[in-house]
């Protein structure tokens, strides 16, 4: 269950990154969910899993950044090509960006993705599984209920709706 709970909390603090950036670059849309309910980013759980399921075969802190860049890049791609393909929707577009690929990704946030691949792996991580280890086993059959039930109806509504906005159900008009 420790890689649900590393999915979860990784999905949560690249939510709360995206809210950060969103802020920093006073973008308009500034709490950057992908989920109805749940203030979830999951292409962060993504790539921090796969990052973290790469890493221990490799010893090079150098290719745990190059690894950790290709890992992360792959599951952007992957999410941004399930949302705009089988759900219609983006959540980010690099059209117009050098060397973007389809709006998906580019080399630019394949860069900070690599950097952050470092910290992820040699820092961040090592904290995350200490507290992730005492969260108790009976809380991962509700929290797996909860995040699947949220993904489900999420997905439906962007779906049903195309457009991102459905998420933002909290937001004064």
């Amino acid at each position: 269950m420790r890689w649900l709970w590393y999915f979860i909390i990784y999905s949560f603090l690249g939510f709360l990154l995206e809210v950060a950036f969103a802020r920093a670059i006073r973008h308009p849309k500034r709490d950057r969910k992908c989920f109805l309910l749940l203030p979830l980013c999951p292409v962060y759980g993504l790539g921090a899993c796969l990052i973290l399921w790469l890493a221990p075969m490799i010893r090079s802190p150098l290719w745990v950044m190059a690894a950790g860049g290709l890992a992360a890049t792959g599951a952007e791609l992957a999410m941004g090509a399930f949302y705009r393909f089988a759900l219609g929707v983006r959540f980010w577009d690099y059209t117009g960006m050098p060397g973007s690929l389809g709006g998906l990704v580019c080399p630019a946030f394949s860069l900070c993705w690599t950097a952050l691949a470092l910290v992820l792996v040699y820092w961040i991580h090592p904290l995350i599984a200490g507290a992730a280890a005492m969260i108790p086993v009976w809380l991962a059959p509700p929290a797996l209920c909860l995040l699947g039930a949220d993904a489900l109806v999420s997905c439906a509504a962007l779906r049903r709706t195309g457009t991102t906005e459905v998420l933002r159900w909290y937001a004064a008009d």
